[in-house]
């Protein structure tokens, strides 16, 4: 049994579709660069500052507040500087709830995420990461070789209409100021003449 994502599921849907499969059978559908622009509001580079893990209101699911210092707003409200990210998954106590395919924030490391508002369990309409693995960048190297790599090259996706299945920018990535500009101009084009999202 694999697990298909077209876009956000719930987490209810994604944990039962899951909880049959072995870690490595979840699959992706591939989202391409032009996706992950238009489907998230907001899109970010910046380092997470600190992660705090707590249980929902029912004490049902266990979520992640991620809070990130945003460094760059690439697409989005360009005042916005701190940032808080809610994700499913978590450590509370003895207790772990993993997330196949989810994403992985450290604090200390830098990223580009693709930001969005989604319901999760007990937490409705809060800024999370609706793409999971595929909507975060690790931002690697030094000096002149900073690249932006996606997490979602550590998992297989389906293929998209045109049947490609490697991650956006591929298993290397690409330099992070070649990203930055490309979404800068995917936005605008998605915006069109009048500068207003569709």
């Amino acid at each position: 049994m694999k697990c298909v994502e077209r876009s956000f599921f719930t987490a209810a849907a994604l944990v039962a579709a899951c909880a049959a499969s072995p870690a490595g059978a979840t699959t992706l559908m591939r989202a391409g660069l032009e996706d992950l622009v238009a489907q998230n509001h907001t899109i970010v580079v910046g380092e997470v500052r600190d992660v705090r893990s707590y249980w929902n209101k029912d004490r049902t699911f266990i979520l992640s507040d991620v809070r990130v210092a945003a460094r760059e707003v690439v697409k989005g409200d360009p005042k916005e500087r701190d940032i808080t990210v809610t994700l499913m998954g978590g450590t509370v106590g003895e207790k772990t709830v993993l997330i196949v395919a989810g994403p992985e924030l450290q604090p200390g490391r830098s990223y580009v995420l693709f930001l969005d508002r989604g319901n999760l369990p007990g937490a409705p309409a809060v800024r999370t990461l609706r793409d999971h693995a595929q909507g975060v960048f690790d931002v690697v190297g030094t000096g002149a070789d900073v690249r932006a790599v996606s997490q979602a090259r550590r998992h297989p996706l389906m293929s998209d209409a045109l049947g490609r299945t490697d991650a956006a920018g591929g298993a290397q990535g690409l330099p992070l100021e070649a990203l930055i500009g490309s979404i800068k101009q995917i936005a605008a084009r998605q915006a069109g003449p009048a500068g207003v999202p569709r």
